[in-house]
């Protein structure tokens, strides 16, 4: 199979991208959909951050190197990626956050239209913990109802009760895929908002939230749009909701006029309402960077060596015989950039394939997941993690004590 790969990256278009990123030295790196790699450019962005407008200019860069503006101008780069409009998306604060106030927005928006008793906030058991947890958290302030229901149950769940929808579009455990067109217009036929998490999605795929006609949509930046840990989150609201959404963190930064140091919120009138606190420019700054390579490269580019990458690992993993439980859809178009397997030693074999310098990730209790980005990875990785995945298997080199010890974050 190396040969093949070997002939397949030599007729790759994307090929020519890898070089713009820092990767290590003989690592196969298949955990992009957990943390993005390095562009080689985010280190002169942030040292030109760091000396130049930090260090020479200091506060007068939020004027002259419109620091003020990073929010909305980032979110104006990503909104084409995710089939919004540039005023429809802001960079703020984490996706946790971004939840909580769409959340909040979307059950206010619907008291306002009259249908005060609608509180339920629908949902499916294993969504994304964060998405769950910040339902829950409303729960108990008496200001929404949680409401679980498997996927295949989703659209009988949607009843007059229903005030909002809220799914994650790629399943971060299997990356199956929800249709979007399908269930926003059944939540709309039955009187619910949508609020889609785009966490695993965003900048791996295909995403259209106005084709689809969604209200809301919250996105991670240091995933596929390699923005860093803990990189800021961004957040869309319809443009048809943007004047009446209210989030209830009524942040100085989120206000019409925040310098004019009013006693009196007022909300902005467009999407700045989102903001909060004051915005992070480093962390910012290192997103731009992301996002500018991926829109350069294109989504629909990315998404289609993404399914051919990982059909490929598939067939390398047959051709050795390996026969492990795929819990990812076997169709790509219906999955995500990532394949999933489950074994009951997946932490032990991620931890020693990870010793091999194949970095895969494991999610409890029993999953082996791979995230396939196309930017930075060679179909001749994939030869490779199967073979390497193959003899940690057979050989029951897993078995070993010293990767049987859970480490603070699996």
């Amino acid at each position: 199979m190396l040969d093949r790969a070997q002939v397949l990256d030599a007729g790759d278009p994307l090929a020519v991208y890898r070089e713009r990123f820092d990767l290590p030295e003989g690592m196969i790196y298949l955990d992009g959909n957990s943390l993005g790699c390095l562009p080689k450019a985010t280190a002169g962005r942030l040292e030109e951050v760091l000396r130049e407008e930090w260090g020479r200019d200091l506060i007068r860069s939020w004027n002259t190197a419109g620091w003020i503006d990073l929010p909305a101008k980032v979110g104006g780069k990503i909104a084409p990626l995710i089939g919004a409009q540039p005023h429809e998306v802001i960079v703020a604060d984490s996706v946790s956050v971004n939840l909580f106030k769409l959340i909040s927005a979307a059950l206010a928006l619907q008291s306002k239209s009259g249908r005060p008793g609608r509180k339920v906030v629908l949902s499916e058991p294993g969504n994304f913990p964060t998405d769950i947890y910040m339902i829950q958290g409303l729960e108990s302030q008496g200001l929404a109802t949680r409401r679980l229901a498997a996927r295949e149950q989703l659209l009988a769940a949607l009843d007059e009760d229903v005030a909002l929808l809220l799914l994650t579009h790629a399943h971060y455990k299997t990356g199956e895929l929800f249709d979007m067109v399908e269930l926003t217009r059944a939540a709309h036929a039955a009187g619910a908002l949508v609020l889609w998490d785009l966490s695993h999605s965003g900048g791996a795929l295909p995403v259209d939230l106005n084709g689809c006609e969604a209200d809301f949509a919250v996105g991670c930046g240091y995933k596929y749009l390699n923005g860093g840990p803990g990189a800021p989150a961004y957040a869309f609201v319809a443009e048809r909701h943007l004047e009446a959404a209210q989030q209830p963190l009524s942040g100085w930064m989120g206000h019409a006029a925040p310098f004019a140091f009013s006693d009196d919120y007022t909300p902005a009138p467009g999407i700045e309402r989102l903001l909060c606190g004051t915005p992070g420019i480093l962390g910012l700054s290192a997103l731009e960077v992301g996002v500018d390579l991926i829109a350069e490269i294109g989504v629909e580019n990315l998404y289609a060596k993404s399914q051919k990458l990982s059909e490929f690992f598939r067939q390398c993993l047959a051709e050795r015989g390996l026969d492990l439980e795929l819990v990812s859809p076997t169709d790509p178009a219906q999955r995500g950039s990532q394949l999933s397997f489950r074994h009951e030693e997946a932490y032990a074999i991620c931890q020693a394939l990870i010793a091999r310098g194949v970095i895969g990730d494991f999610r409890d209790p029993d999953i082996l997941r791979f995230g396939f980005a196309p930017a930075y990875l060679r179909f001749a990785d994939m030869a490779e993690a199967a073979r390497h995945l193959a003899e940690v298997i057979e050989s029951g080199e897993y078995r070993d004590a010293a990767f049987q010890e859970r480490a603070a974050v699996t």
